[in-house]
């Protein structure tokens, strides 16, 4: 997810949206299922990209720190449409503009898959990325005026559809290389479904109003109190966004796995996260926020050693344990961010989020880049030194959760 997962996500209901009943003539229901079908789609097809990188690495004959370039690119797209993106939700409305994006990114996907240029794979994931943002910050928005017409929480279910999405891509990709499936093929098969999905599921959206939070700044530097939270939200989205793009080639590479076993790698990683986000809430309810930061951590860390130090098997486990690690870490260091002292709620996670979502962008060139200069195990193994300072920092967190 991009910077609307921040923006949107995690801004606090207000009080008159918090008693607001939900509608009785359906449609709040309706809008539900549709924005939870663009969640899905969201996640469904940019998985199906992650497990092509290893074949699109070796056709292209490039190394680790070209691909993170090529990578980069995606990143690239992604700031580039923030701007416009919010423009247009203001101008078109979110319905418009979250419909616009998933058909632009389902038509996107076939392209970088099956190109043998090097330009056009670079060019294609750019626009990969611009489809990508604007749908983020669309369907987010979409999500924000739904949560506030059921009058309770229901965000953190949508995320957790996205990582689904996550799951049942790659997943499905898995599978469908494991029985000798050209990748063209699959990828224009996912393309279908998601134009089905995308235009059956618009119909449901809620009607568009402006969005008052579409000009707000995307980028805003965490200072004072805010500086360590942005930080550890830095470390914590950079690794998120390694595994996206990381996982099936380190299984490749690194182990010498298959493209369908390569594939299972991040569907490992999203079932464990989805789970995690699922039950997160419960949890920490339960156990306290130090507990869970810190075994979150610490899980996550184990599982990145784990898929420097084992095998396949090995290294399947681990990215299960970074999935569950990694799940609650953000929505943590979020709520902290609301509450500290003396400086707004909404400027708080923006500040936050913005160094978040710097460390989701730069994560997977920065990995390549590493990766050339030393070796991708010795990637992973800096990743894991990153988790470590998430769980030295748990009390500063929950500090602020009682606060």
């Amino acid at each position: 997810m991009l910077a609307s997962k921040f923006r949107y996500a995690v801004r606090p209901l207000a009080p008159s949206a918090m008693t607001t009943p939900p509608k009785t003539n359906g449609l709040p229901f309706h809008a539900r299922i549709a924005v939870t079908v663009m969640f899905l789609l969201n996640g469904t097809v940019f998985a199906s990209w992650v497990p092509h990188i290893p074949a699109v690495k070796a056709r292209l004959d490039i190394n680790d720190g070209q691909l993170g370039l090529l990578l980069l690119c995606i990143a690239a797209g992604s700031i580039a449409s923030l701007a416009l993106s919010g423009w247009l939700v203001a101008r078109f409305g979110s319905r418009r503009v979250t419909v616009a994006a998933a058909i632009g990114l389902c038509l996107m996907l076939p392209v970088p898959v099956v190109s043998a240029s090097t330009f056009v794979v670079a060019a294609s994931l750019a626009l990969f990325g611009v489809f990508n943002g604007a749908l983020d910050v669309a369907m987010n928005a979409q999500a924000v005026e739904v949560q506030r017409r059921y009058g309770r929480s229901i965000m953190s279910a949508f995320h957790g559809c996205f990582s689904l999405g996550g799951l049942i891509g790659a997943g499905l990709a898995g599978l469908l290389l494991k029985l000798g499936v050209p990748g063209l093929e699959h990828a224009s098969a996912i393309t279908a479904v998601g134009l089905l999905s995308a235009v059956l599921a618009g119909s449901w959206l809620l009607p568009s109003a402006r969005s008052n939070t579409a000009r707000e700044p995307v980028f805003v530097r965490p200072t004072g109190a805010l500086l360590p939270l942005g930080v550890l939200a830095l470390c914590a989205l950079l690794i998120e966004g390694a595994m996206a793009d990381w996982s099936a080639v380190y299984l490749a590479d690194a182990h010498g796995a298959s493209l369908d076993v390569a594939a299972t790698g991040y569907a490992v990683f999203s079932l464990t996260m989805a789970a995690g986000r699922f039950g997160g809430d419960r949890l920490i309810d339960r156990f306290g926020v130090v507990s869970i930061l810190r075994t979150c951590a610490v899980l996550a860390t184990a599982g990145l050693l784990l898929t420097v130090v084992g095998g396949q098997a090995a290294a399947l486990a681990g990215f299960a344990c970074i999935g569950f690690g990694m799940a609650n870490i953000i929505p943590l260091l979020f709520t902290a961010a609301g509450r500290v002292p003396d400086v707004e709620a909404g400027r708080a996670l923006a500040a936050v989020a913005s160094a978040g979502y710097f460390g989701f962008l730069v994560g997977p060139p920065f990995i390549g880049f590493v990766a050339h200069a030393l070796s991708l195990p010795a990637a992973f193994g800096l990743m894991a030194i990153l988790c470590a300072a998430l769980a030295l920092r748990a009390r500063l967190v929950a500090s602020l959760h009682a606060s």
